[in-house]
């Protein structure tokens, strides 16, 4: 099955304008940007036959054409990666088995988190679209816990059901656990990773959906799929020692910086 992987960019985000070009510092002191970090994280993923920046702004196109990629220019109407993705895809000629969605905001993504993204939709002939979870540490969780007490969102959680069909997605820690926990402790918490695989008639059917109420009051993308009855399958990872954070607001360019030191990134 051909696989194509679509990071889309964009300059204008609200939280943290000009994100894609933000220079992070790894171990050995180079700099690179957030989006040559996050082409860099996919171009490792083996079994791919396409990696590709999807963008509407010329300073990222740029760049990243500076470092190699291969860029797709998309309109500035994209209300999210995802709709993005669809219109690369097309843009493209279309003709992917599955089309990966890797957000530029991801640098420390491991590539093992991707290919098994990719198996899991690949069996899951039910499903038109997954995405990773991680279980998340003692560490993990008291990090999102933190920045929602200090009015910040860290991350987005993840629920699900026996069959690992998706039953919410929020930008609060769910679900809910009065009890405390050790650094190392594996706790009932799920931190959803930013990355999704999709089939393509359901990348296609997506853009012509309408924003629903749980999407609107989240700002989660995935949930539209859900609002529209399609399954969204959680596909659990596994760390195997690396950690794992996205840069989502300015205070996270530190935190990933000491990751990838921590971790002998470069």
């Amino acid at each position: 099955m051909s696989v194509l992987i679509v990071i889309p960019a964009r300059y204008a985000s609200t939280r943290y304008p000009g994100k894609p070009l933000v220079p992070l510092t790894g171990a050995s002191g180079a700099t690179m940007t957030l989006i040559e970090r996050s082409w860099r994280a996919a171009m490792a993923v083996s079994g791919v036959d396409r990696v590709v920046v999807a963008t509407d702004d010329e300073r990222i196109r740029d760049v990243s054409e500076g470092f190699g990629a291969e860029v797709v220019m998309t309109s500035d109407t994209c209300r999210n990666g995802t709709e993005r993705c669809a219109e690369a895809h097309a843009a493209l000629g279309g003709g992917y088995d599955i089309v990966v969605n890797l957000q530029g905001d991801a640098p420390l993504t491991p590539h093992w988190f991707i290919e098994d993204l990719i198996t899991g939709l690949r069996n899951a002939t039910d499903a038109g679209v997954a995405t990773p979870v991680l279980r998340c540490d003692g560490d993990a969780l008291n990090g999102l816990l933190n920045d929602r007490k200090q009015g910040r969102v860290g991350g987005t959680t993840a629920v699900f059901g026996n069959d690992h069909s998706a039953l919410y997605f929020s930008k609060e820690v769910i679900p809910f656990t009065a009890e405390t926990y050790d650094s190392a402790d594996q706790t009932p918490v799920f931190h959803h990773v930013g990355v999704y695989a999709y089939r393509p008639d359901a990348l296609a059917a997506y853009p012509g959906w309408t924003t629903g109420p749980l999407e609107g009051l989240e700002g989660l993308e995935q949930l539209r799929f859900m609002e529209n009855g399609r399954k969204v399958l959680c596909v659990e990872v596994e760390a195997r020692g690396r950690q794992f954070w996205e840069l989502n607001n300015p205070q996270d360019v530190a935190k990933i910086e000491e990751m990838m030191a921590a971790m002998g990134l470069e």
